[in-house]
């Protein structure tokens, strides 16, 4: 196979940076790329780096409330349907990731398989989602810290998110958290690991015990994940479809491993496996807790599961320091999401910015030589996070409104990797890859891929459709009821520019692909 692709330019932390001669690093080089960040996740930091975006405690605490108050109870069901389409994608990207074992995956991956411009829009449209994405998550704590202490409560007396003192509240802990997760990942991949790893086994003893006690404190049967008495009004088919964003919301972000393939050993091997595991995992442990949740709720009507969540159950039935404990252990997990967000997003604008694909890209491309950490991107985001927490001061619908819009963006890159990989699939794509002892689809290859698509499509259009009860709960402009649209043509206009500034410069010489190394 020969594609053609840029050559990587030359970054000014290379000749200090600490060389890797392992073959991982020798694999590396034969896509044109010289090793200069540092090698040090083995297979669990790998996990922990998908499992942590992921993170379940954190995104299920702070949309539990949203899906049950549309779709109630039977909104369960949204569960396991979006990680049935959300694996599809993942097996395509496992087999991606045995192949191209770049940092950047998504941009790297697409860049290969639809050409530069593809590439381009697709690294560019994920490096704003996960922008937004941390964001996001990083508000997450004003889900959890004022129920384990009324002091983090800073802004007013009202904890809920849709209220304005919640939301502003929101804002203030989300960008303490994003200044922290941002020095940490200045100061290198090593120690980011090792709190990402701590923070995940945390996150998973947990889910554990959370589920345990929900189990043990029944007040109902698992036949509750059948009513639709608290739905929202109107066909229950329309209320379902905007339920199941709560779990589209969830479950994305388990491409990290790919994200990380340079500073993780033997990634080509260890990428696909933890790409999957991550994304099953978090099925598992976030399905153990919607159905848990939802037998030990104390009520089912009186409105405390749609506004407060997952938090009101543990607390009602907990009401003790150990339910602060627990309440901790989710703080934690908001932690190491935000953190895990903002490594994979830092090291895709390293990618881009390596090709000079972006603007400043010598500067975006350089590394330390001693922390081993492109600490500009990581600094950019954070900066970024902050900035888009504050643009949206006073706004009751922040924690919707980001979601949405980064995560139907972040859909939109899936796309620009699936779509242009299934044409290749036709082509003869993946074939001169099933006997070099990777992870490989075979002749299930075109099927998945076909329906990987589909699936991306269609959850495209229930991300991006402009529903008053999502954007505007409370009321508001016309625009913030078509954010999600509008933030999408936004991204592609600005993209345009950014695209022809950067191609205005010479362009570099450009090299083969290398063949597949066996594992």
């Amino acid at each position: 196979m020969a594609i053609k692709v840029d050559s990587p330019a030359p970054t000014s932390a290379t000749p200090a940076s600490r060389p890797d001669t392992s073959s991982d690093g020798a694999d590396l080089e034969s896509f044109g790329y010289q090793p200069v960040l540092h090698r040090k996740l083995g297979r669990y930091a790998s996990f922990a780096a998908g499992f942590s975006f992921v993170s379940i405690l954190t995104t299920i605490f702070q949309f539990f409330g949203l899906g049950y108050s549309f779709g109630g109870a039977a909104f369960f069901w949204t569960w396991p349907v979006v990680f049935a389409g959300q694996l599809l994608v993942a097996l395509n990207f496992a087999e991606l990731a045995a192949r191209y074992p770049i940092s950047g995956c998504i941009y790297q991956w697409s860049r290969r398989l639809g050409g530069e411009v593809v590439g381009w829009f697709a690294g560019w449209m994920m490096v704003i989602a996960q922008i937004v994405t941390a964001a996001a998550a990083a508000i997450a704590l004003q889900v959890v810290l004022p129920s384990i202490w009324s002091g983090f409560q800073v802004v007013g007396e009202d904890t809920a998110l849709t209220s304005p003192s919640g939301a502003t509240n929101a804002v203030l802990l989300g960008s303490v958290l994003l200044v922290v997760t941002t020095v940490i990942n200045v100061i290198g991949i090593d120690l980011m690991s090792k709190i990402n790893s701590i923070g995940v086994t945390v996150e998973i003893v947990g889910v554990i015990a959370i589920v345990a006690l929900f189990f043990t404190h029944t007040e109902r049967g698992p036949g509750v994940v059948l009513q639709t008495d608290q739905a929202a009004p109107g066909p229950y088919w329309a209320a379902f479809l905007v339920s199941g964003l709560m779990a589209a919301y969830v479950m994305v972000g388990f491409d990290s491993a790919g994200e990380l393939s340079e500073e993780t050993k033997n990634p080509r091997t260890v990428a696909p496996r933890t790409i999957l595991t991550a994304l099953s995992v978090s099925a598992l442990g976030g399905g153990l807790l919607l159905i848990g949740a939802l037998m030990a709720a104390p009520s089912l009507s009186d409105g405390s599961l749609a506004t407060d969540g997952l938090a009101y159950v543990l607390t009602s039935k907990l009401d003790s320091p150990a339910g602060k404990i627990l309440l901790g252990c989710v703080a934690v997990a908001i932690m190491v999401c935000t953190l895990a967000i903002q490594t994979a997003g830092s090291r895709l604008m390293f990618s881009m910015a390596r090709d000079g694909k972006l603007p400043f890209a010598g500067q975006l491309a350089a590394v330390h030589p001693r922390y081993g950490t492109p600490m500009l991107p990581a600094i950019v985001i954070g900066a970024l996070g902050i900035g888009l927490l504050v643009l949206n001061l006073g706004n009751a619908a922040i924690f919707a409104t980001l979601a949405s819009v980064c995560i139907v963006t972040l859909y939109l890159a899936y796309l620009l990797v699936t779509v242009p990989l299934l044409v290749k699939r036709f082509q003869g794509w993946g074939r001169d890859n099933a006997d070099a002892g990777l992870f490989n689809l075979g002749r299930f290859g075109i099927p998945i891929n076909l329906l990987a698509v589909g699936w991306g499509i269609a959850m495209a259009v229930n991300l991006i459709w402009p529903r008053a009860e999502v954007y505007t709960p409370k009321g508001g402009s016309w625009w913030m009821l078509w954010a999600a649209p509008l933030f999408v043509i936004v991204v592609v206009a600005v993209g345009v520019v950014v695209h022809r500034f950067v191609n205005a410069r010479p362009r570099r010489v450009e090299t083969a692909e290398p063949a597949v190394v066996p594992a």
